[in-house]
């Protein structure tokens, strides 16, 4: 008879059953590994709602997470029991999930986003640049292909953004030659790690099993591809992965702090200040809503607080003394 798999392989597993992110296979393993931890390595099995209830305490009281930071470590716990060791989840029912609060998002001036971008340069630069040009998130920056870049209609195509929906938005004019020769200098790495006997990239799905020569193919070739080989095994042979989101992120937080901003800028930062600047030049919001790829129009409704005009278009009576 096989052994067991271990508890964190059947977590594993079921995720990937479920077709979730490869990020959210890491967060939630880590949040159960987490809470195994916190109470001794005891097994989850022979655990339920108090002790839930105390790691929840602990993380709000003593650790002082954030509510969504909260809310995340519940959903990943709570996956553990329902959906891998197939317990009553009704036990832990009534632990009261946190209300995240409203934020009002941070958004750069113009001006500001030029100074920003002038403190970057090289992968960095070209990827903030489409940050704000095209209002993606860094990860579906990051994960475009080679194929999903139109050169002629001036488009990219998101491929399973958030919700797991494609969408398509501009590709903006200014920036098509330099990325055009970012894949000229990509193409060649590919040639180079074609002639190494590497070449391979990783396909979602079971797309390598229904085409065995897609990984190997120039079109789907990652954008913006790491410098090294990633050489996991859980992830097959040796591939040329994307970009790490740490790059980018620790290249726009510097750049911020060169610039002398004041504001918190990261590379979320771009995409509040792609979609306020288009509500500023005066683009429907329902438009907007689409480029953004919200399933909402009132999520894209929060940029309407942070325009320069004011919400409604109010002036300040003190303006007008």
């Amino acid at each position: 008879m096989a052994d067991q798999p271990k508890l964190l392989d059947r977590v594993r597993e079921a995720i990937r059953v479920r077709h979730y992110s490869r990020r959210t296979e890491d967060v939630y393993v880590q949040w159960i590994r987490r809470y195994i931890l916190f109470h001794g390595k005891a097994h989850p099995s022979t655990m339920g709602s108090p002790q839930i209830d105390a790691f929840l305490a602990w993380l709000a009281v003593r650790r002082q997470v954030s509510a969504s930071t909260q809310n995340q470590a519940l959903s990943a716990i709570l996956f553990l029991y329902r959906e891998v060791l197939r317990t009553d989840p009704g036990q832990v029912q009534p632990l009261p999930r946190a209300v995240s609060p409203l934020r009002v998002p941070v958004v750069l001036t113009r001006s500001e986003v030029r100074e920003v971008l002038a403190h970057l340069d090289g992968v960095c630069l070209l990827i903030a640049s489409i940050l704000y040009g095209a209002g993606l998130r860094l990860q579906e920056c990051l994960e475009l292909r080679v194929k999903d870049v139109d050169f002629e209609r001036g488009e990219l195509t998101v491929r399973r953004g958030k919700g797991q929906k494609d969408r398509r938005t501009m590709l903006p004019e200014r920036l098509r030659e330099p990325l055009r020769g970012h894949l000229g200098a990509v193409k060649t790495l590919h040639e180079r790690d074609l002639a190494g006997g590497w070449g391979r990239v990783v396909l979602p799905g079971a797309l390598e099993r229904k085409y065995p020569q897609a990984p190997v193919e120039w079109r789907w070739q990652f954008v913006f591809p790491a410098a090294r080989l990633c050489r996991d095994p859980r992830y097959g042979p040796p591939t040329r992965y994307h970009l790490h989101e740490s790059v980018v992120q620790k290249a726009v937080t510097a750049a911020g702090r060169a610039a002398g901003l004041t504001k918190r800028v990261g590379c979320h930062t771009f995409r509040h200040s792609f979609a306020t600047h288009l509500l500023e030049s005066g683009y429907d919001i329902r438009t907007v809503q689409e480029l953004l790829g919200h399933a909402d129009v009132t999520t894209t409704m929060i940029y309407t607080h942070v325009l320069n005009r004011g919400a409604l278009g109010v002036k300040s009576p003190a303006d007008q003394l």
